[in-house]
């Protein structure tokens, strides 16, 4: 989440050139859904064990022309279903083994929210300034809210509520037919994700009193049960929280011209006090970025931007530099770090014992190079296996069943599978 806005109008057409399988699945995984941003307790981790290697088992082009997407934030994915929102305006439902169009809802702006769903319904915010409910089945208007800005939120379903943030307006708890139950001020925020864990909300816009900070929010008490004051951290973005036990982990970012400057946290949950920090300077490896402010606009974008992966007791992070930095969880020391020639594309996700990203590619005097998709050990860092791709991931690949799932900037949408 930023207190600055960046914001582009992009048309995507949607055109689907669906390859066949490379080869049948032969056994991975369980039966697992992906419906939470980040997974559960925003740990970035699947349910799903996916070994490598992967293979395509079907992508599709989101557009003809060639201008880069900026973004592709993470879809959903409900059996044999996946649900997503893209930039021409569209949200989308596809049938995961064909690649198929179930459905296509057409919104008044540009989605670049988070979608969220339950038994019946899809719940996603939109560039119109509107939070829809649709039905999962027909893609149908089950019921639309007006907000008072563009919806570029997390769009989170907990207990009795539809809760998102409109950028500069307002967070909207929203009954399960639409109706306001109760909002809080967001006057400065723009890109916001939280989440809900046992009725509180990690983070929401802090009160006017203070409208730049972070709050921890009780829902049932309606209070703020402590304050994150932002002039202690004097960064441009907050990552999403993962809770781990008692703790937050999260991480902040400013830019500095020639480096970006890291930071990266622990904090107790219930008290709101730091446990560690640990700091540290971007470093790009062999093929430097040629422009760094664009490449951090960019990153701006992309909900899940330096949120961290949590696999036992490490704390992974992807922080858009070419390193791949890993903390234990308790102590703040670095566990194993591995660094690229190039930079990070995404947020990583985990599956079993294997850590997934993006990584950019380049074509300079060093060479040239494909982006590609990562795979490490979560325990060491050691690489595993990587693919080349067409263009470069944004947001964290999304596992789900026996599947990933990931867009890049060249518009492509993937759907990979175990190969053995």
């Amino acid at each position: 989440m930023t207190l600055h806005i960046v914001h582009k109008k992009s048309r995507l057409f949607l055109l689907l050139v669906v390859f066949s399988s490379l080869l049948l699945l032969s056994g991975c995984g369980g039966n697992r859904d992906w419906v939470m941003f980040r997974g559960e307790k925003g740990k970035g981790i699947s349910q799903s064990v996916l070994h490598p290697p992967l293979g395509i088992k079907w992508k599709l082009k989101l557009q003809e022309h060639s201008e880069r997407a900026y973004a592709f934030n993470n879809p959903i994915v409900l059996g044999d279903t996946i649900y997503f929102g893209s930039t021409d305006g569209n949200f989308y439902a596809l049938d995961i083994e064909s690649g198929y169009m179930r459905w296509v809802f057409k919104t008044g702006g540009s989605i670049n929210s988070v979608p969220t769903a339950d038994e019946s319904k899809v719940y996603v915010g939109s560039n119109d300034g509107k939070v829809y409910a649709l039905s999962r089945d027909r893609g149908e208007l089950v019921w639309s809210f007006q907000t008072d800005s563009t919806v570029q939120s997390t769009i989170i379903r907990s207990e009795d509520y539809v809760i998102a943030i409109s950028d500069a307006g307002h967070l909207f708890a929203l009954s399960p037919d639409g109706r306001e139950e109760f909002s809080l001020p967001n006057p400065v925020w723009h890109y916001f994700t939280f989440q809900v864990y046992k009725g509180v909300i990690y983070f929401v816009p802090g009160p006017l009193s203070d409208p730049h900070s972070l709050s921890v929010y009780d829902i049932r008490s309606r209070d703020y049960l402590w304050i994150l004051p932002t002039y202690i951290f004097d960064a441009v973005w907050y990552s999403f929280a993962a809770i781990h036990n008692d703790s937050l982990h999260f991480s902040t970012s400013d830019p500095h011209g020639s480096y970006w400057e890291f930071d990266y946290y622990s904090y107790d949950r219930e008290t709101g006090k730091v446990i560690w920090k640990y700091s540290d300077l971007s470093s790009w490896g062999e093929n430097v970025p040629s422009n760094l402010y664009r490449l951090y606009e960019q990153n701006l974008k992309l909900l899940d931007y330096m949120a961290p992966a949590i696999w036992k007791n490490l704390v992974i992070y992807t922080s858009g530099d070419a390193v791949v930095r890993t903390f234990d969880a308790n102590t703040g020391r670095i566990a194993w770090q591995r660094e690229f020639d190039t930079y990070t594309t995404s947020a990583p996700t985990v599956a079993g014992d294997f850590v997934y990203f993006g990584l950019s590619g380049y074509n300079n005097a060093t060479g040239e190079k494909k982006p590609r998709l990562v795979c490490l050990s979560a325990r060491n860092g050691k690489l595993m296996w990587e693919l080349e791709t067409e263009g470069a991931l944004l947001s964290a690949p999304v596992v789900a069943n026996k599947w990933m799932i990931f867009g890049t900037d060249e518009n492509y949408f993937y759907v990979l599978e175990a190969l053995f």
